[in-house]
């Protein structure tokens, strides 16, 4: 049996949705329709399909570890362009590719201020 044969399914058999599938544009004979490679899954298209998905984005904290990764960092002479503390906490991360220099992450040693600002 050709799968242009058949008729459109209400349901993909092997469930393509729930199994993570992707559904590909084929042509029809009247008109574009989606198809399941697994199994003989078609459904028209008869209208403009339009469904966009765009990332959560993390907090900078979450990506850096959360305030669980500024326990035990060390502080240096470095002033807080917020409050002036003389004093600030710091960590070096590697953010790009190896052959660049590490970013180095600042938090304000004061308690009311904790202003964070990176290198």
């Amino acid at each position: 049996m050709d799968r242009t044969d058949l008729l459109p399914s209400t349901e993909c058999s092997c469930s393509a949705r729930r199994v993570g599938n992707v559904l590909v544009v084929e042509e029809g004979q009247r008109c574009y329709r989606f198809a399941c490679n697994t199994c003989p899954y078609v459904h028209n298209i008869t209208r403009k399909v339009n469904n966009r998905k765009y990332p959560k984005l993390k907090e900078v904290d979450d990506v850096l570890g959360g305030s669980a990764a500024w326990e035990n960092v060390d502080s240096t002479a470095e002033p807080c362009p917020k409050c002036e503390h003389p004093r600030a906490y710091f960590m070096q991360i590697q953010t790009r590719s190896a052959d660049e220099p590490m970013t180095t992450f600042y938090k304000c040693c004061s308690l009311q201020c904790g202003h964070r600002w990176r290198d």
